[in-house]
């Protein structure tokens, strides 16, 4: 299987925005531009647009004079189709020399227009919502190097920035850390990475282990969780990375307040305690000595006192690290890392 390899990001990039007006509905480049700000030239808005990233605005043709090699397309306003107004600009991007990628469900290479423009640009559509071909079924054999999952009571309530965050901590402290994307948002932050939600149900182990592979034992995988064990519509991909990944040790991420899982108001949210232990009895099928290190809560529903008070609360439940990793950072779960 030496042909199959994970989505792959050329840097730099500029980040199109098209005529987004709302925040909320360009994440995916606010994201790209928080976590890998080094790797941005630019962003770029169309007429109309106003949302602000923090990067500097400039058109096809500037970016491509300082050498952006990917138009990432930051926003999930696309709905059936690539809408009209945006095509004259990321065909120029094509053939300014440009990758496109993208991360939403409608698929850059369904485009005649594009694919044909890719095609004699010499360029590349990357829709990170397609998994590459001929991922094997998992074998659960044991993998050199160290892992670290992220895990959650519910789905969208932080696994994603939580691993993010530590493997940031551990790459500023000198350790060898790399974090592992597996949704189409933090493979657009990361540049690289398996959208394991898209992967066929036999094949998502193996899709685990393609994405972390064997590494030097004292290299540390942080992978991004997907969906929750207790969840009634997405357990199916949880547990397929769980196997997949064989991770040695584990934090249960999980939203302070939240007592319904969301979108499913009639199922109540498991508690911290049961993620633990379901994570653990799952894990131990290829890995033995899996072990949850610490829990990362999302506090913004409350002050800070409060959400201190709240997370020391937690700890002397569990006897675990608490931390949350936008107000207070994600320091004790490192340090346990660090002496693992």
């Amino acid at each position: 299987m030496s042909e199959l390899k994970t989505i792959q990001l050329k840097a730099p990039y500029l980040i199109f925005l098209g005529e987004e007006t709302s925040p909320t509905y360009a994440k995916t480049g606010a994201g790209i531009a928080h976590w890998r700000k080094e790797d941005c030239l630019g962003q770029m808005n169309l007429e109309g647009g106003s949302v602000d990233i923090g990067l500097p605005k400039m058109n096809i043709a500037e970016a491509s004079d300082q050498g952006a090699k990917t138009l990432v397309i930051g926003t999930s306003v696309v709905g059936g189709a690539i809408p009209d107004s945006w095509l004259p600009v990321l065909i120029e991007a094509l053939e300014a020399g440009m990758d496109i990628a993208a991360g939403v469900h409608t698929k850059l290479n369904d485009n005649e227009a594009l694919v044909e423009a890719a095609k004699n640009a010499g360029q590349k559509l990357i829709d990170v919502r397609t998994p590459p071909k001929n991922i094997p079924v998992g074998n659960g054999k044991k993998r050199t190097g160290k892992r670290l999952l992220t895990v959650g009571t519910d789905c969208a309530l932080g696994k994603k920035y939580t691993a993010l965050a530590i493997d940031k901590d551990l790459n500023s402290r000198g350790l060898k850390s790399t974090f592992r994307a597996t949704g189409q948002t933090g493979i657009l932050i990361s540049g690289s990475g398996m959208p394991i939600d898209a992967v066929v149900a036999d094949f998502l182990s193996g899709a685990a282990e393609v994405l972390s592979p064997d590494n030097d034992p004292d290299h540390w995988d942080i992978i991004e969780g997907q969906g929750a064990l207790h969840h009634p519509g997405y357990a199916a991909v949880s547990m397929g990375l769980l196997m997949g990944s064989q991770p040695d040790v584990f934090v249960v991420c999980t939203e302070l307040g939240r007592e319904k899982v969301s979108g499913w108001p009639e199922f109540d949210l498991p508690s911290i305690g049961e993620v633990i232990q379901r994570t653990t009895d799952i894990g131990k099928r290829t890995n033995k000595d899996i072990r949850c290190i610490g829990i990362s809560v999302n506090s913004s529903k409350f002050s800070e006192p409060e959400a201190l008070e709240k997370m020391q609360e937690i700890e002397k439940e569990y006897g675990l690290p608490v931390v949350d990793p936008i107000r207070f950072g994600v320091e004790k779960l490192t340090e346990v890392i660090i002496g693992s």
